[in-house]
């Protein structure tokens, strides 16, 4: 395996830790390496703390003159709620950078590499590339579109129900997969789901364990009972009841630096979604079993004509426990 490669993908690790935890700010990692080892390590762990350069740098007294960084997201080169981390770069006489992807801000974007590039760093873009632009990917859109990135997390059956015909789904999948749901729970600034899931199944949607993360509970729809769980938990002030369009619920978790909402809603609600053009990931978990008959449908009732359906692109395919689990993204036409 190349290096650079080998490394990046560490820094990568580091970066998933801040995963739900750094909104409005991307997850980043870091990490020094000095004589092919690494020597230091670090990722921002939440808006307005360090970044991960310092986070990284600040454990090191002393960095030798064949040091390289390496940082799986640009280095910033403005002031904003912490001064730019090229400046430090410099200041620390670090002589080659190796960065995973640009800044996907178009006023950024190349701005910092040009500033260490003209000071004399050696800086080498573009390691790992994709896995760098796909942890980044909620931080793009809503740059890029001021709008969230909305993953669509369904358990179905292998007849693609989500529930039997009296409503009931749990559980649909086993243990191994519902972990990873928490997994994605954690990687969350939003959860939503519609009135009716509440009603029938009364979740809490909190990521557990939630290792520090405290995502925004949101409800399509304001007619659930009182007693629920999301009104009366320990997070209940995290709960928010909204009666507006899926399109102006968005907008709005966006006015509040929300940038990835996992929506674990029934089928109705997955259906509006697609049809809305709505929908950047598929978070798929199918069980080996059938419900047939009238059980409820994965997007709802309402469906295309062939010539017309969605169309959809495997990116993963993992094997989790009993059950089969499918990341997809939509197929722009």
């Amino acid at each position: 395996m190349d290096k650079h490669v080998q490394f990046m993908r560490r820094a990568l690790e580091l970066a998933r830790l801040g995963e739900g935890l750094t909104r409005p700010n991307p997850p980043v990692g870091a990490l020094l390496v000095q004589n092919g080892k690494i020597t230091s390590e670090g990722f921002h762990k939440k808006a307005g703390g360090p970044h991960a350069e310092v986070n990284c740098l600040k454990k090191v007294p002393k960095v030798g003159k064949t040091a390289t960084l390496y940082i799986s997201l640009e280095p910033c080169s403005t002031s904003g709620r912490t001064p730019p981390c090229t400046e430090l770069i410099l200041e620390r006489g670090i002589r080659r950078v190796v960065v995973g992807c640009l800044d996907p801000n178009p006023a950024h974007a190349g701005r910092g590499i040009r500033k260490l590039r003209r000071a004399g760093v050696e800086v080498i873009t573009g390691v790992c590339r994709k896995e760098a632009e796909a942890l980044i990917a909620p931080f793009a859109k809503r740059m890029l579109t001021g709008m969230p990135y909305v993953t669509l997390k369904l358990g179905i059956t292998l007849d693609g129900k989500i529930a039997d015909a009296s409503g009931k789904s749990q559980w649909i999948t086993g243990p191994q997969a519902r972990k990873k749901v928490q997994e994605l729970r954690r990687r969350a600034d939003a959860i939503l789901v519609g009135a009716g899931t509440v009603r029938a199944d009364d979740p809490s949607l909190l990521p557990r364990p939630a290792k520090g993360r405290t995502p925004w509970r949101v409800v399509a729809g304001s007619t659930i009972p009182k007693t629920s769980k999301l009104l009366t938990d320990e997070a209940a002030a995290q709960t928010l009841l909204m009666d507006d369009s899926i399109e102006m619920i968005l907008a709005d978790l966006a006015k509040r630096d929300v940038m990835h909402v996992l929506c674990e809603g029934g089928g109705e609600m997955a259906g509006s979604l697609i049809r809305a053009g709505l929908v950047d990931e598929f978070a798929i978990f199918m069980a080996p079993s059938l419900l047939g008959g009238e059980g409820f449908p994965m997007v709802g009732k309402k469906g295309w004509a062939l010539k017309s359906m969605p169309h959809l692109s495997f990116h993963a395919l993992e094997k989790i426990g009993d059950d089969v689990f499918i990341q997809a993204v939509p197929v722009k036409e």
